[in-house]
């Protein structure tokens, strides 16, 4: 959910073109090139997130705990301010910040264009239904509850690093950029990792669970820098998203889950941090 970085547009629903099809735009790629392309696309995104991770998984159990263990581990800031007195110049960064977050979603976006294609891409990126609203936020609550326990037990256990989700200074556009980078998180995670990438592996011939399976695993990964609470977490959620994505191809309820969760977690640190112990 949290990683270190509604509205949806009508997508691949214009009018058909008049000009007969060829056959290379109604096949998908061959599937030597869709694994590539996966390849590809996970490589600027969320497989080098989750190298990093690992990374910082591996430092901080060898530098800091000697061990298994996360009681003495802090993450950095997952939502910088910055310090200038141009306060202009800092909004532009961080709306830069959101944009190059949400490229790599936008590729996985294109490349849905060309398969499969058609109304909503085969994955619901063509309309925003009201009652999709109503399902994401049913998600958030259901997953978002259970979640934040697992987190308040996996830190008092030491199993969890503690997480600063924000050191921005009180100025007036804190809570609009992180509402931001809550829609960016939300939006280039299930982009990619659930409606991409579970795609990509049914055209691979993947069978459903395991395709759900690896997609969690991924989940998890890169947020294994905050600790095992948070892999096991997020790996559960990416279970329970990718289930249910596969038996509606609807990705738009799963955008507003997530970016309602990440939302709520930016914003209740403000407000929590130094009146909770474990925040």
């Amino acid at each position: 959910m949290l990683e270190a970085r509604h509205t949806v547009g009508v997508i691949g629903d214009a009018k058909p073109s008049t000009a007969p099809s060829t056959s290379d735009s109604e096949a998908p790629p061959r599937g030597d090139r869709l694994a590539l392309e996966v390849l590809a696309v996970l490589s600027v995104s969320y497989a080098m997130s989750g190298l990093y991770a690992l990374l910082s998984f591996i430092r901080a159990q060898v530098t800091i705990n000697h061990g298994i263990g996360f009681s003495g581990v802090a993450t950095a800031p997952l939502n910088r301010g910055r310090e200038t007195e141009f306060q202009w110049l800092d909004i532009l960064d961080h709306l830069a910040d959101v944009v190059s977050g949400l490229a790599p979603a936008f590729l996985a976006i294109v490349l849905l264009l060309r398969s499969p294609g058609g109304r909503g891409l085969g994955v619901g990126l063509d309309r925003l239904r009201t009652k999709e609203l109503f399902q994401g936020f049913g998600f958030a609550a259901a997953i978002g509850i259970p979640g934040l326990a697992l987190v308040y037990a996996a830190r008092e256990l030491g199993f969890n690093a503690q997480i600063v989700a924000t050191d921005f200074d009180d100025v007036w556009y804190r809570i609009p950029v992180l509402l931001l980078n809550a829609f960016q998180n939300g939006a280039a995670e299930e982009v990619i990792v659930t409606a991409y990438l579970l795609t990509r592996l049914r055209q691979l011939g993947w069978t459903s669970s395991r395709s759900v399976a690896a997609a969690a695993v991924l989940r998890g990964s890169y947020h294994l820098y905050q600790g095992y609470g948070a892999f096991v977490g997020n790996a559960v959620m990416g279970v329970i998203f990718g289930w249910w994505f596969q038996r509606t191809r609807r990705i738009v309820p799963l955008i507003v889950a997530h970016t309602v969760i990440d939302a709520v977690s930016f914003i209740g640190y403000i407000y929590l941090h130094g009146k909770v112990s474990w925040l």
